[in-house]
C-alpha cells in the first residue's frame, strides 16, 4: 500500500513538472503585435514560420499612427511592428515612456502622388500638398519637398522639421498636415500628397509605378529604419526576441522582394547604415 502511495505522489509529482516545464516553453505561446495597416503579408508569412515551432503571432490592426504604442505600454500588446526610429524616439520624449526596439524589419522611401502630375516640381503656382502631421513623417516629408525643389528649409534642423522651419516657398505652396492614415484620400482634393509606403499600398497605389518623387535611401535614413519594438523590461525577452527573428528570414525577404521590388528594402541586410542614436526633438 505504500509503495502505491508512493507510485501515486511521484506520478503527481511528475504531472504538476510537466505542466510547469510546458507553461515556460515556446509550444503554445501567442504573442499579440500591434501592425498599422491592412497590407501584412510579410507578418503573415513571419507568422507561418512561428506557427512551425508552436509561436502564435496575433497581428493586432490599428487605423492610425497614435495608438500602437499607447496599446503596447498598456500591455494591450506584446510588441508592436509599424514605426520607425525617430517615431519612436519622438513618442518616448513626448511621453515619459522607454519602448525599445528589439530588432529591425524594413525601411522604404516615403514617396510623393498626384492625380495630375507626372513630377512633383511642377506643381503650380499656390498649389495644395498634403502631408502627415505626426512629427517625424511630417519632417520627413519636408525634407523631400526640399529635395524636389518646392521649398527650403533651415540649415541644422535636425531631422524632424516642422512648417515653421521653412525659410523659402516661391510658389506659395499651401502644406496641409493630417494624420498619415488619411494623407491618401485627399489626392482628388490636392496637387500632391507625400503619403508613407504601407499606406500608400493600402489605398492601392503603387510605389514603384506611381510615386512621382521618392526619397533616396543613404546614411541619413538611419532615423527611418522600422523596428519590432518592445517595452523595456522586455527587451531580452526570449520569446520576444524570436518573433522578431522571423522577420530576418529568407522566406520573408524574398516575399518581399516579390511584393516591393526596390521599394522597400529590409532593413536588417543594410548594415552600413548604422541605429541611430536618440533622435527626439529637445
Amino acid at each position: 500500500m505504500k509503495n502505491t502511495l508512493k507510485l501515486i505522489s511521484l506520478g503527481i509529482l511528475s504531472l504538476f513538472l510537466l505542466v510547469g516545464c510546458g507553461k515556460s516553453s515556446d509550444d503554445g505561446q501567442v504573442v499579440k503585435l500591434g501592425v498599422v495597416g491592412d497590407d501584412q503579408r510579410l507578418w503573415e508569412k513571419a507568422a507561418e514560420l512561428a506557427k512551425k515551432d508552436g509561436i502564435t503571432i496575433k497581428l493586432v490592426h490599428f487605423s492610425d499612427y497614435n495608438t500602437p504604442n499607447d496599446a503596447l505600454v498598456n500591455g494591450d500588446v506584446d510588441l508592436n511592428a509599424f514605426q520607425h526610429k525617430a517615431f519612436l524616439d519622438e513618442y518616448n520624449h513626448s511621453k515619459g515612456t522607454h519602448l525599445v526596439p528589439i530588432g529591425r524589419t524594413f525601411i522604404s522611401p516615403i514617396g510623393a502622388y498626384s492625380n495630375t502630375l507626372k513630377d512633383l516640381k511642377d506643381v503650380p503656382e499656390n498649389g495644395k500638398v498634403s502631408i502627415p502631421n505626426d512629427t517625424t513623417n511630417c519632417g520627413r516629408a519636408l525634407f523631400l519637398l526640399e529635395a524636389a525643389g518646392l521649398i527650403q528649409l533651415k540649415d541644422n534642423v535636425g531631422v524632424s522639421p516642422t512648417l515653421s522651419d521653412i525659410v523659402a516657398n516661391p510658389k506659395n505652396i499651401q502644406i496641409n498636415e493630417m494624420d498619415a492614415a488619411q494623407v491618401a484620400r485627399t489626392l482628388p482634393d490636392v496637387d500632391a500628397a507625400v503619403i508613407n509606403t504601407n499606406l500608400a499600398i493600402d489605398a492601392g497605389l503603387s510605389p514603384k509605378d506611381d510615386a512621382i518623387f521618392m526619397e533616396p535611401l543613404n546614411e541619413h535614413s538611419a532615423p527611418y529604419i522600422n523596428y519590432v519594438v518592445a517595452r523595456e523590461e522586455d527587451k531580452d525577452n526570449a520569446l520576444y526576441q524570436k518573433v522578431a527573428a522571423y522577420y530576418r528570414t529568407p522566406e520573408v525577404k524574398a516575399l518581399n522582394d516579390k511584393l516591393y521590388e526596390e521599394t522597400q528594402k529590409m532593413a536588417w541586410e543594410l548594415t552600413d547604415i548604422p541605429d541611430a542614436g536618440d533622435t527626439a526633438t529637445k
